[in-house]
């Protein structure tokens, strides 16, 4: 008799939790709307303060590093999360659970990115490796050509590093945040 009892009052509660979550959505849809819905235009501008705030959040706390080196992870990760958070700004998809899989997606980033600077085999497989493009002042000319760089590009990291010309490079390495890097005969003092 007890456990038929017990059943009824767990259900009960679980019945008036479901209403209060009801409740609660149906106060936000009148807030920011209804995917699929016209959406008032009011609305519409709560919903950009409300994706402007969660988004600085989002890059706040998961850090900057995110939208400023742009590895191949970073880049796909900025359209997913633009498109999501237009995608929620305009209605066209469920403000909710769009917002929380945007989210799910950034926490997802973050332990891929710890991830990859724990295990050289998952950073390499995520961010990719440093390529040589020139040793000992000899341009290697297959890297170049795989890579899609020109000696104008080594030129131009050479210049940025101090360096007058390509004949005090050293060494260039294309690094695997895209940028190139060079080492000078004489570094500058």
């Amino acid at each position: 008799m007890r456990v038929c009892e017990t059943k009824r009052r767990v259900g009960s509660l679980n019945h008036r939790q479901g209403e209060k979550a009801s409740f609660a959505m149906g106060g936000l849809h009148a807030v920011v709307g209804e995917a699929n819905n016209q959406i008032l235009w009011w609305q519409e501008s709560v919903r950009a303060v409300v994706i402007l705030f969660y988004g600085l959040f989002l890059i706040r706390f998961f850090g900057r590093r995110a939208f400023g080196k742009q590895s191949a992870l970073d880049i796909v990760l900025s359209i997913v999360i633009g498109s999501d958070l237009s995608r929620a700004l305009t209605g066209n998809a469920p403000f909710v659970p769009t917002i929380v899989a945007t989210g799910v997606l950034v926490v997802l980033y973050w332990l891929v990115e710890h991830m990859a600077a724990r295990s050289r085999f998952i950073g390499r497989l995520v961010k990719g490796r440093p390529i040589e493009l020139m040793r000992d002042g000899r341009l290697n000319e297959i890297a170049m050509l795989l890579t899609g760089t020109g000696s104008g590009d080594i030129e131009e990291s050479a210049r940025q590093s101090g360096a007058a010309s390509l004949s005090q490079v050293r060494a260039a390495v294309l690094e695997r945040s895209g940028k190139i890097s060079t080492l000078s005969e004489n570094p500058p003092a």
